[in-house]
């Protein structure tokens, strides 16, 4: 198969998209955040083979409204996509769409989180909460065996067809890579696109990870020092909770690596290692489980990519990479055209070895609400990262900014100091036209309350009143 699809010049893709992954707990991003504890052999050896980002930037540190960037390249403001849980619109126009106009067999292994089914919905949903319909609920995606949203780590389950659930037997990160040597046994002689997602290293108060990841954990972690002395027990009982489930995801890319070789597919197939968002893990004082922060905790997240005679093996860019710009730069790579839908960037040359973007590029950061008070004020904020600095302002006014290069754990607020005034102003300047291009404004999330109905389906975004949430993609918007 991989000699086949090297003749056709079409390369595989795969993508590995953990849940909660954040860059700071990564030995590959040592150099930024400091000493680390735990070695990923796996994520390393992706690292050498192909590029790393050093910016790759979660723009809504939030699992739905990232997790919607990624599959449609289009910002929370045009989605629709501002808090967890929301339907999709099944006009969207999904990287499954494009590819299988491309003649790719796609799947979604793992974690969804794009179907209305979370716990204030249970009410509304006959069918277990998990199971997302058949038809463009799954926005194209041909194999399925996937879930919306849970936390069952031991024995869990997907969905295929319907709503009964199918049991994999042992822990997730090996269940869901069973499903991927599944479809990738049933792509004989065609490309294919591949999402998968684990929802490791998610925190959760139920499950966690297999005794032989924490007997590979240090007896004593070192906490870094932007976590407060009052934060220090409980980061510490999470953190060998996350770290131990960091390395069953370092494991699993390992075993899927050396499947791609059994198969003769490592030249003719880019993998992707990315996420959603990050983890606060008790920094700047925030509940160590905590995420929808404008800290690089939350925000900074990896990002590697191998193409074996396309990027450069053992490079790194620092190239703001923001979640929509995912899609459009593996288009670029596999040579699909993305949809003329697309609000992210190309990114592909960069990767490629071409030329890096300015220093002045930046990524528009946000979030819109608490986690399950749905449309509830209180935090609200929005920002711009870039490559050396961050800058927030929150409902209400208040504004921070860091010197990422001198104070990468974001210790130092410097929004008040004389100094940095200039500075200030400069940044403010960017989030403005940034918020103009998407229509944006900071305000309490109660506005945007009428842009779900009681299905919490989309009918409404920034730029006013959409067509039916059931409505037919434009497919006229797809090259070919």
């Amino acid at each position: 198969m991989g000699e086949h699809n090297m003749a056709q010049g079409r390369p595989n893709v795969v993508v590995l998209f953990p849940d909660q992954l954040r860059a700071q707990s990564l030995p590959l991003y040592s150099q930024r955040y400091g000493a680390q504890q735990i070695a990923t052999p796996n994520i390393d050896r992706l690292a050498s083979e192909g590029v790393t980002l050093d910016n790759a930037i979660s723009n809504c540190p939030v699992c739905t409204p990232a997790r919607a960037m990624l599959v449609t390249g289009r910002y929370p403001q045009t989605t629709g996509h501002l808090i967890n849980t929301t339907r999709t619109r099944h006009s969207e126009i999904s990287i499954a769409d494009v590819f299988a106009n491309a003649n790719y067999k796609t799947a979604w292994i793992g974690k969804w989180h794009l179907h209305t089914g979370l716990w204030p919905a249970l009410d509304r949903m006959p069918q277990h909460p998990d199971w997302v319909p058949e038809g463009r609920d799954r926005l194209g995606f041909e194999y399925w065996r996937a879930y919306n949203q849970h936390m069952v780590y031991f024995n869990g389950f997907v969905h295929k067809d319907d709503w009964n659930y199918e049991r994999w037997e042992g822990y997730e990160t090996d269940g869901l890579f069973n499903y991927a040597q599944e479809f990738l046994d049933g792509c004989v002689d065609d490309p294919f696109l591949m999402f998968l997602s684990p929802h490791q290293p998610h925190y959760t108060p139920f499950e966690f990870a297999p005794e032989k990841y924490y007997e590979a954990l240090p007896n004593d972690l070192v906490l870094p020092e932007n976590v407060p002395s009052e934060q220090v027990e409980n980061t510490m009982v999470m953190m060998r909770h996350y770290l131990a489930m960091i390395l069953a995801v370092d494991e699993m890319l390992g075993k899927l690596l050396d499947d791609l070789e059994r198969r003769g597919l490592v030249e003719n197939t880019i993998v992707v290692l990315a996420s959603d968002h990050g983890t606060q893990g008790g920094s700047q004082g925030v509940n160590p489980w905590s995420k929808k922060n404008p800290y690089d905790a939350s925000i900074h997240v990896p990002g590697i990519i191998r193409f074996p005679g396309v990027i450069k093996a053992g490079s790194r860019i620092d190239t703001v990479t923001s979640m929509v710009d995912w899609f459009p730069s593996i288009c670029g790579l596999a040579g699909v055209t993305p949809p003329r839908s697309i609000e992210g960037k190309d990114l592909s040359d960069q990767w490629r070895g071409g030329a890096q973007h300015a220093q002045s590029d930046s990524a528009f950061i946000m979030n819109f609400s608490k986690y399950f008070d749905w449309f509830k004020n209180g935090a609200e904020w929005r920002g711009v990262r870039s490559k050396t600095h961050t800058y927030a302002m929150w409902l209400g006014g208040k504004e921070e900014l860091y010197d990422l290069e001198a104070d990468p754990l974001q210790m130092k607020d410097l929004s008040a100091e004389p100094s940095a005034q200039e500075l200030l102003i400069q940044m403010r300047t960017l989030l403005i036209e940034h918020q103009r291009r998407r229509q944006d404004h900071l305000g309490p999330c109660e506005d945007a309350k009428d842009w779900l109905d009681d299905q919490r389906r989309v009918v409404k975004n920034a730029f006013g009143e959409l067509s039916h949430p059931e409505s037919v993609p434009d497919w006229s918007l797809l090259s070919g």
